[in-house]
């Protein structure tokens, strides 16, 4: 498959890539001078090599990540060449860790530098065999003992603290993702943490100060995001999702995977209490057998038993990080997203059982209003916010550009350098104005996991 990269370059528009346990779904689209994201083709495909979202047949994952490129390139007639691809899975972990600096020179002013060599140093914790740090995001730092501060460059002080949220994952399937990418004839622009991309497409800034806990239902696991005062607290990977409902169904009215799929989704309820004992489904038979009679009732039984579990499991993880505590409190509650959330009376189940307020989350916020109805469904939660991240990314890329050209420009000898009045009354060279954005935590630990994954033999 011949990779047309220039063309994405000068096309001004971005790629998502979800690799989920169900499907694969690239999605192309750009900003539009509303700020808003035009959705300008979308493929997907049936994902056969992955298992509770970890690749565990690499030759089928990248023919279906193939296929699922290949449909989207044909709807919008554009060639992709790099995408930004979501990381979850099983294997993924996370905690919390607190790291200090003690600075040599306290009467000089925090910086970057500092804030690199606290974030190094978190890296360079000891984990279990097999397992990488893949993620270390800051959340509140102190400086000489002055608690809850949130950007500490431009202060003053020897000792600089952190709380850290750090997410690590096993090495193989991280590396396995970098290799079906390569393979796939794709370059990897970056790599975000699916909970995050889901949250950034259905959550609002409001929620996030609130504090609010994002469950993301996909096929094969169940992703939480957990935030407070604007920052993210709590990730987990529960590893059940639709997928296991779809197999109780499967063996509980012994009938093929295939009918109940359709039957979870067509007739499927969480709240068995919902239907009549008379309420009967009739299932063809296989190959000339007689059909199979399934009550309604029996079938949310079914399906009830397994959805109280998940929800229960991610509860414990609500309280692990400390809802029941008044500072804690997660204000705006929870939003559901993802396939698994489309399930009937599932919210009101959700609200039975922790007692906080929920609705279900769709990445309809940043889209542009002729967006396909299908692309504002909840299933596309994830797909939404990767193509997001990479709108993001694509961007902060052509700004450094801009900014590496205008700093060329100036450096060269035959080229005037003008002096501009800054506030203070000092003349400073507009070199000195024109430095490059300072790159966040999140976008160092991509380029690292990137490094990491292009090393990917």
């Amino acid at each position: 498959m011949h990779q047309n990269i220039e063309t994405m370059e000068q096309g001004n528009y971005s790629v998502g890539l979800d690799i989920g346990t169900t499907k694969i779904v690239a999605i192309i689209g750009k900003e539009n001078e509303y700020g808003k994201i035009e959705i300008l083709g979308i493929g997907k495909s049936k994902s056969l090599g992955v298992h509770r979202g970890v690749v565990n047949n690499i030759t089928q994952t990248i023919k279906s990540i193939q296929q699922a490129v290949e449909e989207a390139e044909a709807n919008s007639g554009l060639r992709i060449g790099s995408v930004v691809v979501g990381i979850a899975g099983q294997h993924i972990r996370s905690l919390q860790h607190s790291d200090y600096i003690s600075r040599e020179d306290s009467e000089k002013v925090i910086n970057d530098n500092d804030l690199d060599i606290l974030c190094n140093q978190v890296y360079k914790l000891i984990m279990l065999p097999g397992e990488e740090i893949i993620h270390v995001l800051p959340q509140e730092y102190k400086v000489d003992g002055q608690a809850e501060i949130k950007e500490p460059i431009g202060m003053y002080g020897g000792r600089l603290e952190a709380n850290f949220h750090v997410v690590v994952g096993q090495v193989t399937s991280i590396k396995n993702i970098g290799r079906c990418i390569k393979s796939a004839g794709l370059d990897l622009g970056n790599i975000t943490l699916e909970p995050l991309a889901s949250s950034n497409a259905v959550l609002s800034q409001e929620e996030k100060e609130a504090g609010v806990a994002l469950i993301d239902i996909g096929g094969g696991t169940t992703d939480l995001a957990i935030f407070k005062d604007g920052i993210i607290r709590h990730t987990a990977v529960i590893p059940f999702g639709g997928g296991v409902i779809t197999e109780d169904i499967k063996e509980g009215c012994s009938i093929i995977e295939k009918q109940a799929e359709l039957l979870k989704i067509k007739f499927g309820s969480a709240w068995p209490g919902e239907n009549k004992d008379n309420e009967i489904v009739s299932i063809p038979g296989l190959r000339g057998r007689e059909p199979k009679e399934i009550s309604f009732k029996n079938l949310s039984k079914i399906i009830h038993a397994r959805v109280v579990e998940i929800i229960e499991q991610v509860y414990v993880e609500i309280k692990n990080y400390g809802h029941d505590e008044q500072k804690k409190k997660l204000i705006a509650g929870i939003v559901l997203t993802g396939g698994g959330s489309q399930l009937k009376h599932l919210k009101q189940l959700v609200e039975y059982i922790t007692g906080m307020d929920t609705r279900i989350g769709y990445p309809n916020e940043h889209l542009a209003g002729d967006s396909d109805k299908e692309v504002v469904s909840p299933l596309y939660a994830t797909s939404v916010g990767l193509l997001m991240n990479a709108i993001e990314n694509d961007a902060k890329t052509r700004r450094l550009e801009e900014l590496n050209t205008i700093e060329e420009e100036e450096n060269n000898p035959l080229a005037e350098e003008e002096p501009v009045l800054v506030e203070n009354g000092n003349l400073e060279s507009s070199q000195e104005q024109n430095r490059a954005p300072r790159k966040s935590v999140l976008d160092k630990w991509s380029d690292k996991l990137k490094d990491f994954l292009d090393n990917a033999e």
